[in-house]
């Protein structure tokens, strides 16, 4: 046995999360095989499945909707869902209570929320910048954002946000954690300089929520947005969250009103009436089904702290990073990953000319995680159920195959 995997032994034996583990539906073939198999690093695109959800769908939808039916709405919860579930994220990304709403996909609430920014702001400000090197869906949405409210849209890389704005910025729309790279980008300064200047800033979250703190009410973020189905663990087409700081919430004017955000919404009036908070953000009817297999995923955060997952977020990428260093050749994969703890965040890029050929080849082998064009191969590591050991052996494949 290598000196690595015996290292991985020791840190799996001294890992606190690691009894999380078994509340989640993994493939255990890996902790005894001589293979790889079942290695599951693409939890920063679908989380696994926690153990405790099928039973909770099998109530929501026999004992809920299939006897209860309509009384559900009422007496198993589902009108207070949205806000209710919003409330047990909140301590995840470091807000108090009130403040998220769940519901709709990420890339309905950017919409709403960079429609809305804009609209709270000075109308002289006729400048959007949006984060250039973002998810290509926040920037289609940030262009037709700013063809709906009159402004021009400015695509800027992260680092230059400083000196792009001005006094014609509205809003800035950016990324958290960079999706393709796993860089992390400096919230707090940057929402700061975004302040400075009288505009309002935007935060896409989804790849940061679960893995590492985030402090939105610390840092005066205004709004913000994120998924649940990565590492939150909600399923696949979970439903996002909305962000509304507390004091903007009787400004936020929402491009998409809808019954469910009226004040009173089974009067049936033809005008339209805001409730009241972060209720604002809801549109229509939840998706129940999700909305509750998502409120079963997030029952573990009672058991663990942000904090606990953020530290072993960071000895696994470090510990992947060390041991691909010492089994490939040097020069066949870089990093595109910054090797600073205070810029990364849960996943590691590698830059590897034939990535899409290796990668199917992982998978083959059991370790799976996933490709960006032209030439990246991503690999995710979900705090909550990755161990030390299972680090080491997606090193080694990667190696095999490589070789």
């Amino acid at each position: 046995m290598s000196e690595l995997s015996l290292r991985a032994k020791k840190l799996d034996a001294a890992d606190e999360l690691a009894p999380l583990r078994s509340r989640f539906v993994l493939d255990n073939a890996s902790d005894h095989a001589a293979d790889a198999a079942g290695i599951y690093l693409d939890g920063n695109s679908l989380g696994a499945l926690q153990a405790n959800v099928p039973g909770r769908i099998e109530d929501v939808v026999r004992r809920q909707w299939g006897e209860l039916r309509i009384r559900s709405w009422d007496e198993s919860g589902w009108w207070t869902a949205p806000e209710r579930i919003g409330d047990r994220i909140a301590p995840l990304v470091g807000a108090a209570p009130g403040q998220i709403v769940v519901g709709d996909s990420t890339s309905v609430n950017v919409f709403k929320a960079l429609v809305a920014a804009v609209r709270m702001v000075d109308p002289t400000r006729d400048e959007i910048l949006v984060d250039a090197t973002t998810f290509p869906t926040d920037g289609y949405i940030a262009e037709s954002a700013a063809r709906l409210t009159g402004r021009t849209l400015r695509p800027v890389t992260p680092a230059e946000v400083p000196a792009a704005l001005g006094e014609r910025t509205a809003a800035v729309l950016l990324n958290h954690v960079d999706y393709r790279s796993g860089r992390l980008h400096d919230l707090p300064s940057l929402t700061a300089a975004i302040h400075a200047s009288g505009a309002l800033a935007v935060w896409d979250l989804c790849h940061s929520v679960g893995a590492l703190p985030v402090g939105l009410d610390e840092h005066g973020v205004d709004l913000a947005v994120g998924c649940t189905y990565k590492y939150l663990n909600g399923g696949p087409g979970a439903p996002a969250f909305l962000y509304v700081r507390r004091d903007l919430q009787d400004r936020f004017d929402s491009p998409l009103p809808g019954w469910n955000s009226h004040a009173e919404p089974f009067g049936m009036s033809q005008s339209y009436d805001p409730a009241p908070g972060a209720l604002r953000g809801r549109v229509g009817t939840p998706d129940i089904l999700s909305m509750l297999a998502l409120e079963a995923a997030l029952e573990i955060w009672d058991e663990v702290s942000v904090a606990a997952v953020r530290a072993k977020s960071l000895a696994l990428t470090d510990f992947f990073l060390e041991c691909v260093a010492a089994y490939t050749e040097p020069g066949r994969v870089t990093s595109v990953t910054p090797e600073l703890h205070e810029e990364r965040g849960s996943q590691i890029a590698l830059r590897c000319p034939d990535a899409g050929d290796v990668m199917k080849q992982l998978i083959d082998r059991g370790v799976v995680g996933d490709f960006r064009n032209p030439d990246v191969l991503r690999f995710g590591f979900s705090p909550l159920y990755v161990s030390f050991a299972e680090t080491e052996r997606a090193a080694r494949v990667l190696a095999e195959v490589l070789g």
